[in-house]
């Protein structure tokens, strides 16, 4: 069974750092692609950060470019987002998702999900 757990999220102030972790099993850490989305009340998940397998290509979203930076570690099948400088409106549940043959910010083309970590930031 292929499964995704996140942890590390919780309460912080403007300007703080968190750090992510989304544990793999079976089959899902050896997909292509790993990436975080996250979702805000009221609004639609959308795309953070990704990466491929071996690593070495990533992309992010424009919002938290320069702030978050995504890493894996295939030795502990587990996929990290740093999260540095943080702003009240990066307050979301974050997801961690796995793609086997895609690499973009569709949520849709996702095909393995956790069930998401709180991250809230007060002003």
């Amino acid at each position: 069974q292929v499964q995704l757990v996140e942890s590390g999220g919780g309460l912080v102030q403007t300007g703080d750092s968190l750090r992510l972790s989304c544990a793999a099993s079976g089959r899902a850490f050896s997909s292509p692609t790993m990436g975080w989305f996250r979702q805000a009340p009221g609004k639609e998940r959308e795309f953070v950060a990704q990466l491929t397998r071996n690593g070495r290509e990533t992309t992010y979203a424009d919002s938290v470019k320069g702030r978050f930076t995504i890493a894996r570690d295939n030795g502990k099948n587990t996929v990290y987002l740093f999260m540095n400088r943080l702003k009240p409106e990066d307050t979301a549940v974050y997801y961690c998702a796995a793609s086997n043959d895609y690499y973009g910010s569709d949520v849709g083309r996702y095909d393995t999900w956790g069930r998401g970590t709180q991250v809230t930031v007060s002003s």
